[in-house]
């Protein structure tokens, strides 16, 4: 996609601090973060949602997950983080290229979360 800051960013097109780079992906931190440590990866492969994603993607979407679990660890999170993701803009997707948010580093848990602590 031509005007896809995502893909701009895999062409190293915009600048980004990347925190790992494979074949596959790019993972690189959210400039507007929301969590302590808050890092995007992507797929090269420009997807534009899981939604679009097919069963030929199923080696990159694994991918992303390991590079969750490898980030985690080199940011100091791998005990406790999140990896989100949303599907279409009536989710509220607003970057049309597949993404997972890595978030974690809080230090007395999620605020705001306690609802969602199982008993």
């Amino acid at each position: 996609m031509k005007d896809c800051i995502f893909c701009r960013i895999v062409k190293k097109e915009v600048p980004a601090e990347i925190e790992m780079e494979t074949e596959t992906l790019v993972a690189f931190r959210d400039i507007n973060p929301k969590a302590p440590v808050h890092i995007l990866i992507i797929p090269k492969k420009h997807i534009e949602n899981l939604a679009n994603a097919s069963k030929e993607d199923l080696e990159i979407l694994g991918d992303c997950q390991l590079a969750a679990k490898e980030v985690a660890k080199k940011n100091g999170i791998e005990k406790a983080f999140r990896l989100l993701t949303v599907s279409g803009a009536g989710a509220g997707q607003t970057v049309l290229h597949l993404h997972y948010h890595l978030v974690g580093g809080w230090k007395d848990g999620i605020p705001g979360m306690e609802i969602w602590r199982e008993e």
